[in-house]
Order: C-alpha cells, then sequence, then structure tokens
C-alpha cells in the first residue's frame, strides 16, 4: 500500500506529507498533524483535548486511550443551549468543566514507542502555522457559525469574531497565544502541559478544577485492540461506547443490493438512540514501511474559557452527557465513542480510518468502511457517499440519499428529515488504504498520498 495521509483541513494534512517526506514513521506523521490540528482545526478541538489512537508497526496492533481524566475535585458547571443543526442541544461548560487532557501525553508516548524524528521537528509546522495564522475553510466556518454563542465568550471574541460576527470562510485565524504555547510544548515537552508552563497557567486559572496532582498523574494506557471479522477481512477497533465491534458483525451485505434497498438496509441496522454534539476531528497516515496509525481528539464542544497567554481553550468533557456513563472516580478515563480502526486482509494492511462525530461517528465510520471492504468503491467516492443517520425518532438524510428509500420509510411511519447541504452533523471520515486516501468533505478535510 502506498504511504499516504488523510485529515479535517488542508493545512493538517500537508504537515502529515510533509512528515513523511522527511522520513517520519506513520506514528511521527499523526504526531505533527494533530499538534498542527490544534492550530489549524480548534473550532473542531485543540491542545487541551482527550484523545484516542490505534497503530501497527508492521508486526503488532495496539489502541492507545489518551482520553481525558476524571479530577479529584469538582464544582458546579454553566448551561448553554446550543443548535447543533436543528438539533438544540444543552451542554455544560464553563471551567469547571474541564477535564484533566490527555492529548499531549498520548502524543509524546507515540511520539516516543513509535516515531522516529525528534520531538522538536514535529512541533514545528505548528509554530510555522501558529505564526502566519490559518485560513478558515468553508465547513469549518459554517461549524463556527453554529457554535457563535461559545466561540464569542471571552479571549473567543478576539480570536473567532470579527465586527461581531464569526470568521467568514477565508479569513485568517489568528491565534498568537498558540505560538507560545507551541513554543513551550516544543521546548518542554508534553510534560509542559502536566508538570511546565501551560500546566502553571491552568492552575492559577479561577474556577478550574484540576489541581497539580490531577495533572501529575496522567498516563495514557496502551491495550489490545478489539477484533471482529467483517467482509473477510480482520478489522482492529476499539469497544465500549463505540458499538462498532458489535456493529460490524450485524451489517448487511451491500455490494448488490439496489440504491433503495441499500438505504433502507443501513437504516434498519445503524439505528442509535441518543443525540449530542462534541466537536471532534480525525486523522490518519500509512508510511511507506506499511505501518499506520489512526488518531481522533475532541474537546468536546469546548469549555468557553480560553488559557490566558496561550490562546487554549479549555475541554468541557467533564459536561458531555453522551459520554457521562458509568461512574469513574478521581483518576479514572471518561468514555468516548472514538473508534480509530485499522482493517487487515490476507496481503496485510488494507485500510486505516477514523471519524469524527459523537453519536454520528459510528454510522459515518460503518458507512465509509463498508463501502470500501464491501461494496469495493475507492476511499474518496465512499468518504463522498451521502449518508442517512437514523435513531429511535427520526432518520437524517444527506442530499442525494435515495428517495424511493427515504419515502418507503414515512410510508412505514418513520419521520424523515432531509438536510438541503452537506453539514458535519453526518460526520467526517478521514482514511488511508489500497484504494485511494480521503478527507471527508463535511469538514472540508484533505488527503495526500506520498
Amino acid at each position: 500500500m502506498r504511504a499516504g495521509v488523510a485529515a479535517g483541513h488542508p493545512a493538517t494534512a500537508d504537515v502529515g506529507a510533509e512528515i513523511l517526506a522527511d522520513g517520519g514513521t506513520a506514528a511521527d506523521a499523526v504526531v505533527a498533524m494533530a499538534l498542527a490540528s490544534c492550530v489549524a482545526e480548534t473550532v473542531m478541538s485543540g491542545l487541551l483535548a482527550g484523545c484516542h489512537a490505534i497503530a501497527f508497526d508492521g508486526s503488532r496492533v495496539a489502541n492507545l486511550d489518551g482520553f481525558a481524566a476524571v479530577p479529584t475535585a469538582s464544582d458546579d458547571l454553566v448551561e448553554l443551549e446550543i443548535p447543533f443543526g436543528e438539533e438544540p442541544v444543552v451542554y455544560e461548560i464553563g471551567p469547571a468543566s474541564c477535564a484533566v487532557p490527555g492529548l499531549p501525553a498520548a502524543l509524546g508516548e507515540l511520539s516516543e514507542r513509535l516515531g522516529r524524528l525528534p520531538w522538536r521537528r514535529l512541533c514545528e509546522p505548528a509554530l510555522a502555522l501558529a505564526r502566519t495564522g490559518v485560513p478558515l475553510p468553508e465547513m469549518h466556518a459554517r461549524s463556527l457559525e453554529m457554535l457563535g454563542g461559545l466561540y464569542s465568550l471571552e479571549r473567543g471574541a478576539d480570536l473567532f469574531t470579527r465586527d461581531g460576527e464569526t470568521l467568514a470562510a477565508g479569513a485568517i485565524l489568528d491565534q498568537p497565544g498558540l505560538v507560545d504555547a507551541l513554543e513551550a510544548l516544543a521546548e518542554e515537552g508534553p510534560e509542559s502541559v502536566y508538570r511546565g508552563s501551560i500546566a502553571e497557567a491552568l492552575l492559577r486559572m479561577d474556577g478550574v478544577v484540576l489541581g497539580a496532582a490531577d495533572l501529575a498523574a496522567y498516563t495514557p494506557r496502551w491495550t489490545d485492540p478489539v477484533v471482529v471479522p467483517y467482509a473477510g477481512r480482520t478489522v482492529a477497533t476499539r469497544s465500549g461506547l463505540t458499538g462498532v465491534p458489535e456493529l460490524l458483525p450485524r451489517m448487511p451485505t451491500l455490494r448488490d443490493l439496489t440504491a433503495t434497498d441499500r438505504v433502507l438496509a443501513l437504516v434498519d441496522v445503524l439505528a442509535t438512540p441518543t443525540v449530542g454534539g462534541e466537536h471532534t476531528t480525525n486523522m490518519a497516515a500509512v508510511d511507506g514501511h506499511g505501518r499506520a496509525c489512526v488518531l481522533t481528539h475532541s474537546l468536546g464542544v469546548g469549555a468557553g474559557v480560553w488559557l490566558p497567554g496561550f490562546d487554549l481553550q479549555l475541554n468541557n468533557l467533564l459536561g458531555e452527557s453522551d459520554i457521562a456513563h458509568g461512574d469513574p472516580g478521581p483518576g479514572d478515563h471518561l468514555e468516548s465513542r472514538m473508534a480509530p480502526t485499522l482493517a487487515f486482509d490476507a496481503d496485510g494492511l488494507e485500510l486505516a480510518i477514523g471519524s469524527a462525530g459523537a453519536t454520528r461517528l459510528r454510522t459515518a465510520l460503518a458507512t465509509a468502511l463498508a463501502a470500501i471492504l464491501d461494496e469495493g468503491l475507492d476511499a474518496e467516492s465512499a468518504v463522498g457517499l451521502p449518508r442517512v443517520h437514523p435513531t429511535s425518532e427520526l432518520v437524517d438524510a444527506e442530499p442525494g440519499v435515495d428517495e424511493a428509500a427515504l419515502l418507503a420509510l414515512e410510508e412505514s411511519g418513520r419521520a424523515v428529515r432531509r438536510w438541503e447541504r452537506l453539514h458535519h452533523y453526518f460526520g467526517a471520515v478521514s482514511c488511508v488504504g489500497r484504494t485511494g486516501a480521503a478527507g471527508d468533505p463535511r469538514r472540508s478535510g484533505a488527503a495526500h498520498r506520498v
């Protein structure tokens, strides 16, 4: 399989291609892309995020849990309603909603265990982007407009609005404090967020419930993937809230179905009972030696609070009801729907894929995975296919979904909501495989073969 990268922003994908061309491993490329995304994709996530990754070193597959952890203390959260598409969703935000971030520690772990280039080299492209600013793509601008009530709070008003309006597509997203944040990260390593300059700034903030012991104790966790058969392949992924290992064995064979029957079969198997909307981004890389890495990270929707001097938005993962499962105690990692995934056939690695999208993540991932492995589409066509997302109450359908199928659903009593244009509500897949590489147009994603 040819080397390649895919991500949720053209600038992020460019960084991955640069690192592979410089002799970096797939893990190096993902680390550098993740750091770059914390500049270019701050409408979707940021450095103080939680993450999950999957990596293949040529012989072994492992998952890395870098999701956010529960701090020792707690405090009251602030409620904010955001219209997520046509769904009003209430989020809990504010400084007390910030869980212990895991992304920096996970990136350090990937770099140390599976990387080849120096840490400072992996920080350089993100620093360059922070110094110049990054043009805001159309789909990111649409997301920002939807989140204007959150992103216009406090420092966000300076960074993400102009003359009282959120930044338009093509505007330069300039976040000067990120230069200092990334310089600290390059100099001090990931420890800057846990014991260094960034940690000190976090601990000085009013209302933040994180303590020095919470930050110092954070550890990313390597685990074995869940392995399931699908379409004659072996698929390695995550379990838990993802639901992916349970879904894939139930997926119908799609390759010989009509367009109508295909939609009806997907609606039958993909139904999910919940709606949620945390903002997430995903990146994937395969290097010239067949090694692969996929990483997904998220701030939740963001806390609406920025770290003074560093232009880093705090996560609100303690306030995300969509992932509030079980009874996690101090130090425990929160649950997540993230499902970075690798697929293998008899010849080896065939596909590295992941998705953003909260409760739509599973739908987006499974639909693209099936289109590539079952229906035989190339990566770009598979990711671009119109999506349908069923919940217990209604079926959401993108433009281009077979109309006969939607009418049949309505005749059976299902409520159908037809969307007029592409929207990040339907998730965002990025993948690299034998049939090509693709970033999702729903997030202005991009990909390169190297």
